[in-house]
């Protein structure tokens, strides 16, 4: 079901909120945490897709806030999402203009869960600063995704210097498959020191920079980056050791070759990570992740192009 509120307030939203509870049984006490997307008007439908989708595991209410900038008057408009249109969530989503797009704050907090953790969500463009953003102050937990910013690789380097524990961004998460597999080939005998990596993909895509980052974190060893064009995502890895390379490659983006010295080729699905599924793996947690905080802000400054 989908109910349409031009110009209201968010109180007024709230009391419809209560009284669809009542009248459909939809049950409040059953959401988990209150996600809060910041997103532009081009990218509503898909933020809400996805935000459906990570509902099924993790019960919410989604607050979507996309600014109206073609009108300059104080009007807010609204809509609300329940039931099938909504996944296992709650969906509302606030059109604020004028003078009200400066106070996403002041907007979103009648419509908080009481008690309930707060996820804040940037889908495109991030805020200088996430956790000096007035939702971001709120949130427990910040997300931001450079790999839909504008300048994606800038954007990374920024939110390096302007990292705070809470904040997390989807590059990192598009990782963690590739995180694992690495840990697995190295987690078997010989057992040899790695003394070089080479990590190449995707010429401006961050996630590559976020795991050559991880590696010469966790390895302390001189990391390669090699950019390509014309590929998506991380197409290979190459960990030199004395005995010989172990070597991750993905040129199809869909399936990795893990090439070991004395072992035969293995061939493991390893596809391009949606969106859905990485918003719903960064709600499991709710506590800083350290690891990506010493990634951004340590492990970048070790690698070399």
């Amino acid at each position: 079901m989908i109910i349409d509120l031009p110009e209201t307030t968010t109180n007024a939203v709230n009391k419809r909120l209560v009284k669809l509870r009542g009248e459909g049984g939809a049950v409040a006490l059953g959401r988990v945490l209150t996600l809060v997307v910041l997103a532009e008007e081009a990218d509503v439908e898909d933020a809400v897709a996805a935000a459906n989708g990570a509902s099924r595991e993790h019960p919410c209410r989604v607050v979507v806030v996309a600014p109206a900038n073609k009108r300059t008057a104080a009007r807010l408009d609204a809509q609300i999402r329940i039931g099938g249109d909504a996944g296992a969530s709650e969906v509302i989503i606030l059109r604020p203009s004028g003078p009200l797009v400066a106070h996403t704050d002041t907007l979103v907090m009648p419509l908080l869960l009481p008690d309930a953790p707060i996820v804040a969500w940037w889908p495109r463009e991030t805020p200088d600063n996430p956790s000096a953003d007035p939702v971001g102050q709120m949130a427990h937990r910040r997300i931001t995704d450079a790999v839909n910013a504008g300048k994606s690789l800038q954007t990374l380097q920024r939110l390096s210097r302007s990292h705070h524990p809470g904040d997390t961004d989807l590059a990192w998460t598009r990782v963690t498959l590739w995180r694992g597999l690495i840990a697995a080939a190295l987690d078997q005998p010989p057992y040899e020191s790695v003394t070089a990596v080479e990590v190449e993909g995707e010429e401006h895509h961050p996630s590559v920079d976020v795991l050559a980052a991880w590696l010469a974190q966790q390895l302390k060893c001189q990391v390669k980056l090699v950019r390509r064009r014309g590929v998506s995502g991380i197409t290979k890895v190459t960990l030199e050791r004395k005995g010989g390379a172990i070597v991750l490659s993905r040129p199809d983006g869909r399936i990795v070759t893990l090439t070991q010295p004395g072992q035969p080729d293995r061939r493991i699905s390893l596809p391009l990570r949606q969106l859905e599924e990485c918003l719903t793996e960064e709600l499991r947690r709710l506590d800083p992740d350290e690891v990506y905080g010493e990634v951004l802000t340590k492990g970048l400054a070790r690698i070399g192009e």
